[in-house]
This record gives structure tokens, C-alpha cells and sequence, in this order.
């Protein structure tokens, strides 16, 4: 809150007062002119005297208040107007049941991406974001929303190797199934896809899925999660926790990269925790909004109390030169 004056011109206005102070006292010097001091004590007491001069206070008074009043006194508070285009993205979650593998450890593949995309989420203030989960089928779990809240729960809710879908991996089912719900959307248009292994059930080829998805100008960025070489995973449940099996990785990072390429996107490939983390940071850099933010005051006027004391003011003068302490005897 800041405050200033719309005309601070008629200020200048205010070096009118001590001049007609001054003017006042000359004329009231050379109006009244008494042959004995006893008899201006006996005319009127010291009381009187003060009051026969407040009118004249009350009219410079007056003058300064209609002064302030001119001037234009007023609060002003700073204001942000914010003009955002937001991005279309949907992300696009593998939770096939090879996501459990332990090799982020102590975490599986699909903790460590849940995680990561929740973060990412957060970044993200003008988007628009939706979520498809895939393993053998593809599944659209919030539809495009700015509704941030429910992304986050159902991101937190998916499970990998579950009854939900059926398993496996399709990746051209789950790029269509993304831009079946991206392509209406007005603006620009994104897909973030992550998987860990290689396309193995659907109908749907991912080379015509990303020609699809770039016919209606979709980038899609996909990103391989996965460690090097073997990943231990989980089978199955016995009587001392679970049972796990050494199984390589396999990721068809040619076929990842001709899908990103083919949309004007680009692949990352995470063999860590870390390395994810910063695959998702690169890609929030690259999609930024276009934010337009404008800065201005907005005013309140504040002359209306001058005014009325100006008024007032004026009225107890009037009312002080009517009465006998206003006249000279």
C-alpha cells in the first residue's frame, strides 16, 4: 500500500495560505485602533479575544483542505495481471508388472516415476494435464484438467502388476490412446512417455501411433527407465517376503527415439534415480507457458475526508462571525 497525490500541482496552491496569513494581520493592524489599553481589556477579555481570531484559523483551514482535496489524495495497491497460454501435456505412465524391478534401490522403477512425475506436476502453474496408464492395454486415468489435486491422487494410486490391465507392454496403444485425448485441445500439445521395456502386445503400431500424434502437431518425449544390464524383480510371494528373479533389461531405445524424433520430441534414457529426476527438470525447461504478467497500481481516492472538513470548517466560521465574538463591539 502506497499512497500519493493525483495533482500534486495544486499543492503549490497551499503558499496562498501564509499570504493571506500575513494579509489578514495588516488589515486587522490598521482596523481598530484604541486610545487606551484599559479600554480594549474592558471591550473584550482574552477569551474573547481568541475566539474573535479562530475564524480567521478556520478559514485558512478551509483553504487547506479544498488545497488537499484538489490535489487528489489516494492509495494505491500494486496489481499483477497475468496473461498465460498453458501447455496441453499428457503424461504417460507404464506400470507393467517389469516396473517393480528393484534396481533404483531401496525403490522399484515405478515408485521412483510416480515421484517424480508428481514433482513435476507441482512445477507446472497455467497447464493443462492429463494421465494415461498402460501395460498391455492403455487407460485413461484423468482426462486433460487443471484440476492438479486429482492428478496427484491418481498418480499415487497406480500400481504396477496388478489386475488392472492386462500385462505387458503397448506403447503404440498408449500413444494413441494420449492423443485421442490431446487433439481437440486448443495450444500446444504434449506427450511424456515412460516406459522400461519393449512394445509387445497391442494393435496398434507405435511408428503409425507418432505419425498420428504428429499429424495433429503432438511432441512427444519418451523416456527408458531402467538400469543396465540385469534388474532384480519381484515374482513372487513366499512364507519369508518376496521372491525375486534377475532379469535383463530390455528397452527399444531405437524405437523410442524414432517416436520422439518423428514428433519433434526427444528421448532420455534413466539408468538412476537421479538421472530420472533430471530428465524431468530438462523436460520442464523445455515446455515452458507463455506467461504475460503486467504490473500496475490500482487507486482510491481519498479527497472526500478534506472535503468534508473543508465543509465543516467553513460552517463553524460562518457560525463564529454571526455571533457576537465575531463582531467588534
Amino acid at each position: 500500500m502506497s499512497a500519493s497525490f493525483a495533482n500534486p500541482w495544486a499543492l503549490l496552491l497551499l503558499l496562498l495560505v501564509p499570504a493571506g496569513i500575513v494579509w489578514a494581520r495588516r488589515q486587522r493592524g490598521a482596523a481598530v485602533t484604541f486610545s487606551r489599553a484599559g479600554l480594549a481589556g474592558r471591550v473584550a477579555g482574552a477569551g474573547a479575544a481568541r475566539l474573535a481570531r479562530l475564524p480567521g484559523w478556520l478559514r485558512g483551514g478551509t483553504l487547506v483542505a479544498l488545497v488537499l482535496a484538489l490535489a487528489g489524495p489516494r492509495t494505491g495497491q500494486s496489481m499483477v495481471d497475468v496473461n498465460a497460454e498453458g501447455i496441453a501435456i499428457m503424461l504417460v505412465l507404464d506400470i507393467s508388472s517389469s516396473m517393480l524391478a528393484e534396481d533404483f534401490a531401496p525403490k522399484n522403477r515405478l515408485v521412483v516415476a510416480k515421484e517424480r512425475i508428481a514433482e513435476f506436476v507441482r512445477g507446472r502453474q497455467y497447464d493443462r494435464i492429463g494421465l494415461v496408464a498402460f501395460a498391455g492395454e492403455a487407460l485413461t486415468q484423468v482426462p486433460i484438467t487443471i484440476d492438479y489435486p486429482v492428478i496427484y491422487q491418481a498418480i499415487d494410486q497406480l500400481q504396477a502388476g496388478t489386475q488392472q490391465l492386462e500385462d505387458g507392454t503397448a506403447i503404440g496403444t498408449a500413444i494413441a490412446t494420449a492423443a485421442n485425448r490431446l487433439r481437440d485441445v486448443p495450444g500446444s500439445r504434449v506427450m511424456i512417455l515412460l516406459t522400461d521395456g519393449e512394445n509387445n502386445r497391442g494393435e496398434i503400431d507405435p511408428i503409425t501411433a507418432a505419425q498420428a500424434a504428429a499429424a495433429y502437431a503432438i511432441k512427444v518425449h519418451t523416456v527408458g527407465v531402467g538400469s543396465e544390464g540385469m534388474a532384480p524383480i519381484p515374482i513372487a510371494a513366499g512364507p519369508f517376503g518376496l521372491q525375486y528373479a534377475t532379469l535383463p533389461v530390455h528397452i527399444d531405445e531405437d524405437l523410442l527415439t524414432e517416436v520422439a524424433t518423428l514428433t519433434g520430441g526427444r528421448y532420455f534414457r534413466a539408468t538412476n534415480e537421479a538421472a530420472l529426476d533430471s530428465i524431468y527438470h530438462e523436460i520442464d525447461r523445455l515446455e515452458k507457458s507463455t506467461v504475460d504478467v503486467k504490473r500496475y497500481m490500482q487507486y482510491t481516492p481519498r479527497y472526500v475526508p478534506f472535503l468534508i472538513l473543508a465543509v465543516l470548517a467553513l460552517m463553524v466560521e460562518l457560525s463564529l462571525r454571526a455571533s457576537r465574538w465575531g463582531r467588534v463591539p
